[in-house]
């Protein structure tokens, strides 16, 4: 028996390294591997379906289920996960010292429905009551002008959002002052290249984040993994066997991460840093699978459904196939 051929569009980070180099195999699968940024993968999946297995926003992977219109069948693996403290920049000369400062400001956002735009939202709101409905989001690409939402949805009245002008980027609005924030997963150019009005909300945002995790137990979930439904329907198999890969293959990055005979990242400290990640969040700090981050994914979806993106609040299992809600044991 052939082995199934499947396109596999994922980001080229340490945990999936394994799978691109061919030291993990997928059961039953000869992949074809595309090496993708998040956006490209995103849009192509969400417009147009294009992959038989890729990276998903778990965000946009809500709006999808929630609607009936899910191209994808979801796998808990976990591919990217972020704390978003770092994800708040603002200009400095406009009076803003703290979160509740935000009110009535005018906020740049890539696309409102962004996962990490959710996760920001909720945690101003729960640990600062700033409400989605407190800001004007102005939405936007942030670095090319007329990035527009991949995935069409009606927002709640109380949320005021506009377009940012045809011919312009969030980070020139940031630099020139037309805006006077900006959130997302990306740092705006201008905070990297040292504009001295642009300056990040939380000045210490690991202790920030690190405060967060003491008090909730999360790690915000970025993306997921998704598999075209209709291949599933056909090969029930296929969703274990990619989790079971996918974990195979963190397993074994992390494993590399802590042999520090010559260290695997390109950055000192990282013994120091995986150290004190133990010592907060536990051996298993990336976890995937739903059981460890049921408390994790629920408090996303109540997120999600407050914020006015999906019409009522969805069940974790709604978004996973069942094969991969539990695993079998030796």
């Amino acid at each position: 028996m052939s082995s199934l051929r499947l396109s596999i569009a994922i980001g080229d980070y340490d945990r999936n390294r394994p799978l691109l180099d061919g030291a993990v195999q997928i059961d039953g699968v000869d992949p074809v591997f595309m090496k993708l940024v998040p956006e490209e993968i995103f849009f192509r999946a969400f417009r147009h379906a294009e992959f038989d297995v890729c990276e998903a926003s778990l965000s946009s992977f809500t709006v999808k289920t929630a609607q009936g219109t899910n191209p994808y069948v979801g796998v808990p693996a976990f591919l990217s996960r972020a704390f978003r403290h770092t994800g708040i920049f603002i200009r400095s000369d406009r009076g803003i010292a703290r979160p509740e400062d935000l009110k009535g400001k005018r906020i740049g956002l890539p696309e409102y429905q962004l996962t990490a735009c959710v996760w920001i939202r909720a945690m101003l709101e729960q640990d600062y009551g700033v409400k989605p409905s407190d800001v004007i989001w102005v939405r936007g690409g942030l670095e090319q002008p007329g990035r527009a939402e991949k995935i069409s949805v009606e927002l709640p009245p109380a949320i005021r959002v506009e377009q940012a002008p045809a011919d312009r980027c969030l980070n020139q609005m940031l630099m020139d002052g037309e805006i006077d924030g900006y959130i997302g997963p990306r740092s705006p150019p201008a905070f990297e290249a040292g504009h001295p009005m642009i300056a990040r909300l939380f000045p210490e945002p690991t202790a920030a984040a690190s405060d967060y995790y003491e008090r909730t137990k999360i790690f915000p979930i970025m993306h997921v993994l998704g598999v075209r439904r209709s291949i599933v329907e056909a090969q029930p198999w296929l969703p274990a066997a990619l989790l079971k890969a996918f974990e195979q293959s963190k397993a074994m990055a992390l494993g590399k991460l802590s042999d520090t005979s010559a260290t695997k990242v390109t950055l000192p400290f990282i013994e120091e840093q995986l150290q004190a990640a133990r010592k907060l969040m536990g051996p298993d700090f990336w976890s995937y699978g739903v059981g460890p981050n049921r408390h994790v994914l629920d408090a996303f979806l109540k997120a999600h459904h407050d914020q006015g993106l999906s019409p009522r609040q969805l069940a974790i299992e709604e978004l996973f196939h069942a094969s991969t809600l539990e695993g079998f044991k030796i």
